[in-house]
């Protein structure tokens, strides 16, 4: 006997109990009452043969079967968004919702500058975006949570497609009162010994400052981590320690600051490059190169001051499993 296809709301239900490990909070976010989910999750589970979770005493569980089916289930559920914006596409232009995600060192000092721009052009294009350090987004992207990303290079995975955007300087800031403040510029070897200010582990920033900590002979405070840029300004300014902090955030945040100095350090550029990355079989991936190439023109005329455009590269970057001097030789180069 054949058995009964699979809904797609019934799709969309496993998704969403996969998500948040709770009947309960599945059905609050999909806007359904608990008994109707877990009614169509049984008649899933019956007409598929298999069972999707398990309960345990931490709530609900997948079954390993669950786990290996959930990939087909998104990979559906992305081919139907894309077929309904593809539709909306051909009649009013890019449309939908797009779940992107940016880190909390990007986003907030890059997007108010592409947003309004992308809106204007593409009206019926509407972005969610969710703020996460980079090792996270690129997990959620490759699981199919995320639809894009904004993140620094290198990419950990070699199964992403990649569309560089801008390179963006790391820039020395020290208190007003440091003695570096009353220089014209600091030789590399001035910052040896030299206690150095970072965000905690799990953000690439971490790696990239490690890195430049080991190649300057300076000391980073693994005590005294940050939980934002803000939070390592503040520290800066207690006179805790100096801070590499990325140009945009300086031009958004402490441009016109008199409380902080920048600092420049000869014979070095220190930089770090951000792209657009999406999964190569996203129905989506033309757009995504589009809007790269949209953003790309942003940065061009509104902040070449600041940053400096780069091309496509149309691949995934090396993997971040590197040493650090290995890390650094694409963030550090002479002047």
């Amino acid at each position: 006997m054949p058995r009964n296809k699979p809904t797609l709301k019934q799709l969309e239900y496993f998704v969403g109990i996969s998500e948040t490990r709770s009947y309960r909070r599945a059905a609050e976010r999909l806007g359904v009452s608990q008994p109707t989910l877990t009614t169509q999750m049984t008649v899933l589970e019956e007409s598929l043969g298999i069972k999707l979770f398990e309960r345990s005493r931490s709530g609900i569980e997948m079954t390993p079967l669950g786990r290996d089916l959930l990939i087909n289930a998104r990979r559906v559920l992305e081919e139907v968004r894309a077929l309904t914006d593809a539709a909306d596409s051909a009649s009013r232009g890019p449309a939908g919702t797009h779940r992107m995600g940016v880190p909390p060192t990007v986003g907030p000092y890059f997007l108010p500058t592409v947003v309004p721009e992308l809106h204007r052009r593409y009206f019926a294009l509407q972005f969610y975006v969710r703020e996460n350090a980079p090792y996270e987004l690129e997990t959620d992207l490759l699981e199919g949570r995320l639809d894009l990303i904004l993140s620094p290079l290198p990419i950990g995975s070699r199964d992403l497609l990649v569309e560089e955007i801008f390179e963006e300087p790391l820039n020395l800031v020290v208190p007003t009162d440091h003695p570096f403040a009353k220089q014209p510029y600091i030789e590399h070897s001035d910052l040896r010994g030299q206690k150095i200010l970072t965000l905690e582990a799990r953000h690439h920033y971490y790696r990239q400052v490690h890195a430049l900590c080991e190649h300057f002979g300076a000391h980073m405070l693994r005590d005294f981590e940050g939980t934002s840029l803000d939070t390592l300004r503040q520290m800066v300014n207690m006179g805790m320690g100096l801070a590499f902090l990325p140009a945009l955030y300086i031009r958004s945040e402490i441009h016109d600051r008199r409380d902080l100095t920048i600092v420049e350090l000869k014979g070095e550029s220190i930089t770090r490059r951000i792209a657009l990355v999406c999964r190569p079989t996203s129905p989506n991936r033309h757009l995504y190169r589009q809007l790269a190439a949209e953003m790309r023109n942003m940065v061009a005329s509104e902040l070449s001051d600041v940053v400096e455009v780069l091309g496509s590269s149309n691949k995934a970057s090396p993997p971040t499993g590197k040493t650090a001097s290995a890390q650094l030789s694409a963030t550090v180069a002479s002047k």
